[in-house]
């Protein structure tokens, strides 16, 4: 993780994009990259979700991708240690 979020870092800050990166901004991110996400499944089930995931995995995965780099960065900005706030939510789950 440390490793990912370094290279997230380095990726913001060799683009001055720090300013633009504050929480409500990257939870507005988050939201749009979900909803980009979501349009691969839209009005698809069953055997149509699974050829579009089989033809279209490399874009989904970009979304995914997305998704989580936002979420990193996020966690990061607020001070949230992920991995310990997933494990935590899954101890919470678990009772």
């Amino acid at each position: 993780m440390k490793n990912i979020l370094a290279q997230i870092r380095k990726f913001r800050d060799d683009r001055d994009r720090t300013q633009f990166h504050d929480p409500k901004n990257l939870a507005v991110s988050i939201t749009i990259e979900a909803a980009e996400l979501l349009e691969h499944f839209q009005w698809k089930d069953g055997a149509v979700v699974e050829r579009h995931i089989r033809e279209n995995r490399a874009e989904i995965a970009d979304e995914i991708a997305d998704i989580a780099i936002y979420l990193t960065e996020l966690a990061d900005n607020l001070g949230i240690d992920l991995v310990d706030a997933m494990e935590t939510k899954l101890r919470k789950y678990a009772e």
